[in-house]
């Protein structure tokens, strides 16, 4: 089977990777495969919803990275894979399971992929997005009320407890560690371009 290209996207929370990933899918199309982070939220079945409420999400704890790298090394290798689900609303892993093909190109998307040494050594490309705290909080606002049931309070609990010192001490660090990094996420048309340059180049050598 020939080689399949793992790219990392890295980056703090809301900074941009999801539009990194739009405009890799638009140029790659039914060659590339998403697998994010988040999906491999640790289950919290055993906790009731206002002690899993105040677990802290941001830490490299939070995730069963483990069960990750197990499932990357397994689509490398051309095996299919069951990913996880994990359901914000309730704070715990969903039921469901979803069915992963191996494609040209493996997509990582995540905060804290980068911060994982045997995780960012899968990686054959490594990207970090590098937004302003000030916008990346807006955003996180925005799509947690939308998207996830949050309030706006609970938000910025979160964002003070958390979210900051966590990215202060574990996402920001892991930025060393980056290939490519991209000021302003998906603002800079000019990285953006450059980006998918190189891994295309990359993808037609392999």
């Amino acid at each position: 089977m020939e080689k399949i290209m793992i790219v990392g996207v890295a980056g703090g929370s809301a900074s941009g990777k999801t539009t990194i990933i739009e405009k890799l899918k638009e140029h790659f199309h039914d060659d590339i495969e998403v697998l994010c982070h988040d999906y491999y939220y640790k289950a919290n079945d055993s906790l009731t919803m206002e002690e899993r409420k105040n677990l802290n999400y941001d830490h490299p704890t939070a995730f069963e990275t483990d069960r990750m790298i197990s499932d990357i090394k397994k689509l490398k290798n051309g095996e299919e894979v069951y990913r996880p689900e994990y359901d914000y609303k309730v704070h715990t892993r969903s039921k469901n399971t979803y069915l992963v093909k191996p494609k040209s190109v493996i997509i990582i998307d995540g905060f804290l992929i980068l911060e994982n040494k045997e995780l960012r050594d899968l990686m054959d490309v490594k990207i970090f997005v590098d937004t302003d705290a000030d916008e990346r909080l807006m955003r996180r606002l925005q799509r947690d009320v939308a998207e996830r049931g949050r309030t706006v309070e609970s938000i910025l609990a979160q964002y003070r407890e958390t979210v900051k010192p966590m990215h202060e001490e574990f996402v920001e660090p892991s930025k060393k560690y980056a290939d490519i990094i991209i000021p302003r996420g998906g603002e800079n048309k000019i990285a953006l371009d450059m980006m998918i340059k190189h891994i295309t180049s990359m993808v037609n050598e392999k």
